[in-house]
């Protein structure tokens, strides 16, 4: 099993936790489709329970890697030291009417150009490379522009990953600039990582994290220490059987008091294209979701939430989401 990233350690729970469950917003939808040029589209739109909506259309073109390829070509002797300019290539020793056959080495690496565009009027891009510099290294620069406040935004981020290992690098260039940096080491399952932020100009180190951890092939778990190590959590997931999911989660904050909050959460797999599922808190709130595919692209989901301590109460939600993929 590969490393996961230091977000990613408490992954199993915190999906079975915060995932599907539709009552979030009052209706959501989204619609995605994919051209034959590995170009992918996705528009979303989300309304709150307070009435306000929101919407994003957002592009991905994707160019695959094609690995190292070369080609062989007659060249034109011009000088006895060619400039390679950046390709790698190999001459011939015996040329023919000043030619030479050259075999040009190349690596085409992927790339994926990202553009997005929210009812906020907000523009973001983002190009991520992998794999160009070394194995296992992803680049990802990101601009953002907010023309009514004439506000921009850019980043850098790094992602390294080698069997044993997962490491991250996130620079704000405009802001501070500012760096958030965090690393998971792997070995047969136990996990350990840490993360940090810091601030160039002040030359100080902003927040620090670290988490302990052990993933098998049917179970996780996982303690955090977030909040430059005021914030405790412990969580849980058990794949039962193919059908059934189960998790929990306990957080306490060292700062607020003694006081454990604790969400157990399970999921059941109806049938191949339908499941449920129900989580409750300490504080009695249960959620209830529903998900199904109606058809080949096409899926429903319903969820709701309940306060059981306030039942007389109008502070239940419910919503809806729809989603179509071509």
């Amino acid at each position: 099993m590969s490393v996961p990233a230091f977000a990613d350690i408490a992954k199993s729970s915190n999906d079975l936790l915060n995932k599907d469950f539709y009552h979030l917003s009052a209706a959501a939808l989204e619609v995605k489709s994919n051209t034959p040029n590995n170009v992918a589209f996705k528009v979303t739109g989300k309304s709150t329970h307070e009435g306000a909506t929101s919407g994003l259309l957002e592009g991905k073109y994707t160019d695959k890697p094609t690995g190292t390829s070369f080609q062989k070509l007659n060249v034109l002797i011009m000088s006895p030291f060619p400039r390679k300019g950046g390709i790698d290539f190999l001459l011939d020793l015996m040329p023919i009417s000043n030619q030479a056959q050259m075999l040009m080495f190349y690596r085409r690496t992927g790339l994926t150009l990202t553009q997005s565009w929210n009812t906020a009027n907000a523009l973001d891009t983002k190009i991520e490379l992998k794999d160009l510099f070394a194995k296992g290294l992803k680049l990802e620069v990101s601009g953002s522009f907010l023309p009514e406040k004439s506000a921009k935004g850019a980043k850098l981020n790094l992602h390294f990953q080698q069997p044993n290992f997962h490491g991250r690098a996130f620079f704000d260039l405009l802001k501070g600039p500012t760096a958030n940096v965090d690393a998971v080491i792997g070995q047969d399952g136990f996990l350990a990582g840490c993360a940090a932020g810091y601030d160039v100009q002040k030359a100080a180190i902003t927040s620090y994290s670290a988490a302990i951890g052990y993933t098998a092939p049917l179970y996780t778990a996982s303690v955090t220490a977030a909040n430059n190590l005021s914030v405790f959590s412990a969580a849980y997931y058990h794949k039962v059987n193919s059908q059934v999911e189960a998790g929990a989660k306990a957080t306490w904050d060292s700062k607020s008091g003694n006081q454990v909050g604790l969400e157990v959460a399970s999921k059941y797999r109806l049938d191949p294209v339908s499941f449920a599922k129900v989580k409750i808190n300490d504080r009695g709130v249960a959620a209830l979701a529903y998900n199904v595919l109606l058809r080949p692209g096409v899926t429903l989901g319903l969820g709701a939430s309940l306060d059981t301590q306030k039942l007389d109460q109008a502070t239940h939600k419910i919503g809806a989401s729809f989603t179509f993929d071509s």
